[in-house]
């Protein structure tokens, strides 16, 4: 799979170059995601965004209450 290098313009990039999202989901649920390369950020039904380790993240929007957002540092 090949990584697109298209920024898609998310405010999240004005973040900083690699940050944290703390995910809050229904049912009192949360998931702390590092090492998030904001410029990749692309939003359907599934946001999805890479990694630095170079995974693939998606998070199904519908269970999604708010994310916190952290530059790293």
């Amino acid at each position: 799979m090949t990584s697109s290098k298209t920024n898609l313009e998310s405010t999240v990039n004005r973040e900083g170059k690699l940050i944290t999202q703390i995910i809050h989901f229904e049912g009192g649920i949360k998931r702390t995601f590092d090492g998030i390369l904001p410029e990749t950020i692309k939003q359907g039904q599934f946001t999805k965004m890479r990694r630095s380790n170079g995974s693939l993240l998606a998070i199904n929007d519908d269970k999604v209450l708010c994310i916190e957002i952290f530059e790293e540092k």
